[in-house]
C-alpha cells in the first residue's frame, strides 16, 4: 500500500481524497496556488507545497511543478481528482517515468478513451450500442455535409477532444451546418488546441445516464449502477440522482452489462464512467467514457455504502475488485452549489463568504471546502459545494433536499441554492419527467423581497 499520496487538485475533491487517505493510514500532500493558501485541503493535509500563481496553467496544470512537489515530499502516488490533469495522458506517462503511481487510467487508456472518435470506434468493436455517425474524425466540411444529408437532420457536431459542452453544436437545418462547423472548430481550437470534429445523429428528447464502473489489474470489471445527469445547463450538470426515475430493472441490466463488457474489452483499470444517451423508447447509445472519478460520485457511494476513492486507491495498489455488480437500495440526490447568480443568467459571483451555516441531520451529506470568511476567487470552476440527500424513496430524498436547502445559508456571495430549491418544487422534476432539454424551458421565479 502507498505510504504517501499527493493530491494534484484543489477544493472539495482534494479534501475528499485526503479524508479517505487519513482513514486508510496514508500520509497526504496538498498542492496549492498562491490564492488557495487558506483552503481547507491545505490545512488538513499532512504536508502542503505551493506550486505557483493563481493561473491554472502556472499551478494545477504545471506538470513539472507537481512532479517536483511529489519528489521533494517523497510521495509514492498521485491522485489527480477530476478536471485539471485527471485525464491527461502525458501527465500519467510522466508519473510512470518517475516511478510515481498515477491513481487513474494508464496513458494508453486515456488516449484511447479520451479521444471521442477513437472511443466510439473502440466501443463499436466491444459490441456496445453507439449513436449513428461518422467513423472517426471528419476530413472536411464536405464530408460532414454528405454524412448529415445521408443520416437526416437534426445532427450533432462534436469536437473529438471536447468536454464541458465546448466544441458542440446541434444543427437542425442543412443551411445552418456551415456556420456550426466553423464556430465549433474555432471554439475547439481555442479550448483544446485541437479542432478535429466528428458527427452524430442528434438523439431527440434524450436522458443522460451514466454507469459507474471499476476495473482491476486482472482485467475484471464490475458496475455500481447508474446516475441520471439529465438536468444540465449548457452541457454542464446541475443535479444528479440515483436510481434514475426513468430506469427499469431490464434497462439497468442491459446498460450495466454493456458497461462491464466495455471495461473488460479494453482491460480498464481504476474507477471510470461509461456515459450514455437514452432515448424516449429506452434505447441507449454510448456517448463517452470518463477515465477518472466523477463530481457526482457521492450519490453512488450513498446508495450502496461504498467508498469509491478507497476503491481507486486499492485498485491502483494492485488489490483485485470483488467483481460484484450493485443495485441501489436507497435513493440519493446531489445538488451542485455554485457561486453563481441564478437570477442573472447564472453569472459568476466570486467574493468573500461572510456567513455560512451548513445543513445537517440524518441522510444529509455536504462535500465542500468553503467556510465563513473564505474568499471565492474567480480563477477556477464556480462549484463550491455538493449537497447530497439520501433516503428510502425518491419522494423522501426530495423532501429531505428541500429541508436541507432551506437550512443552507451562504451570505456575501450569490449561489445557486435558490435555483435548486425551485427545481425541487417543479412538477416535471417531481414526476421524474425530464430530459437534457429541461433547462431550456425552466424559468426562475422572482426572489421574494425581504
Amino acid at each position: 500500500m502507498f505510504k504517501k499520496i499527493l493530491i494534484a487538485n484543489r477544493g472539495e475533491i482534494a479534501l475528499r481524497v485526503i479524508r479517505t487517505c487519513k482513514e486508510m493510514g496514508i500520509k497526504t500532500v496538498a498542492v496549492y496556488s498562491t490564492v488557495d493558501a487558506e483552503s481547507l485541503h491545505v490545512k488538513f493535509a499532512d504536508e502542503a507545497v505551493c506550486i505557483g500563481p493563481p493561473a491554472s496553467s502556472e499551478s494545477y496544470l504545471k506538470m513539472s511543478n507537481i512532479i517536483s512537489a511529489a519528489e521533494i515530499t517523497n510521495a509514492d502516488a498521485i491522485h489527480p481528482g477530476y478536471g485539471f490533469l485527471s485525464e491527461n495522458a502525458k501527465f500519467s506517462k510522466i508519473c510512470e517515468e518517475h516511478n510515481i503511481k498515477f491513481i487513474g487510467a494508464s496513458p494508453d487508456m486515456i488516449e484511447r478513451m479520451g479521444d471521442k472518435a477513437s472511443a466510439k470506434a473502440t466501443m463499436k468493436k466491444a459490441g456496445v450500442p453507439c449513436v449513428p455517425g461518422s467513423d472517426g474524425i471528419l476530413e472536411s466540411f464536405e464530408q460532414a455535409e454528405i454524412l448529415a444529408n445521408e443520416m437526416g437532420f437534426p445532427v450533432m457536431l462534436k469536437a473529438t477532444a471536447g468536454g464541458g459542452g465546448k466544441g458542440m453544436r446541434a444543427v437542425w437545418k442543412k443551411e445552418k451546418l456551415r456556420d456550426a462547423w466553423d464556430s465549433a472548430r474555432q471554439e475547439a481550437k481555442a479550448s483544446f488546441g485541437n479542432d478535429s470534429m466528428y458527427l452524430e445523429k442528434l438523439i431527440e428528447e434524450p436522458r443522460h445516464i451514466e454507469i459507474q464502473i471499476v476495473g482491476d489489474s486482472t482485467g475484471k470489471a464490475c458496475h455500481l449502477s447508474e446516475r441520471d445527469c439529465s438536468i444540465q445547463r449548457r452541457h454542464q450538470k446541475l443535479t444528479e440522482e440515483t436510481p434514475s426515475p426513468f430506469m427499469t430493472d431490464e434497462l439497468r441490466d442491459k446498460m450495466g452489462l454493456a458497461s462491464v463488457k466495455a471495461a473488460e474489452f479494453i482491460k480498464y483499470e481504476g474507477a471510470g464512467t461509461i456515459e450514455f444517451l437514452v432515448d424516449k423508447h429506452r434505447n441507449f447509445y454510448f456517448m463517452e467514457m470518463n477515465t477518472r472519478i466523477q463530481v457526482e460520485h457521492p450519490i453512488t457511494e450513498q446508495v450502496i455504502d461504498f467508498d469509491l476513492i478507497r476503491e481507486q486507491i486499492l485498485v491502483a495498489a494492485g488489490v483485485p475488485i470483488s467483481g460484484k455488480n450493485y443495485t441501489p437500495k436507497l435513493h440519493s440526490i446531489e445538488c451542485r452549489i455554485n457561486a453563481e447568480d441564478p437570477y442573472n443568467d447564472f453569472r459568476p459571483s466570486p467574493g468573500k463568504i461572510t456567513t455560512l451555516h451548513a445543513p445537517g441531520g440524518h441522510g444529509v451529506r455536504l462535500d465542500t471546502h468553503v467556510y465563513s470568511g473564505y474568499t471565492i476567487v474567480p480563477n477556477y470552476d464556480s462549484m463550491i459545494a455538493k449537497l447530497i440527500t439520501t433516503a428510502q424513496t425518491r419522494e423522501e430524498a426530495i423532501n429531505k433536499m428541500k429541508r436541507a436547502l432551506d437550512e443552507f445559508v451562504i451570505e456575501g456571495i450569490k449561489t445557486t441554492i435558490p435555483f435548486h430549491r425551485q427545481l425541487m418544487d417543479h412538477p416535471d422534476y417531481l414526476a421524474g419527467n425530464y430530459t437534457t432539454k429541461f433547462m431550456e424551458s425552466f424559468k426562475m421565479e422572482a426572489p421574494i423581497e425581504e
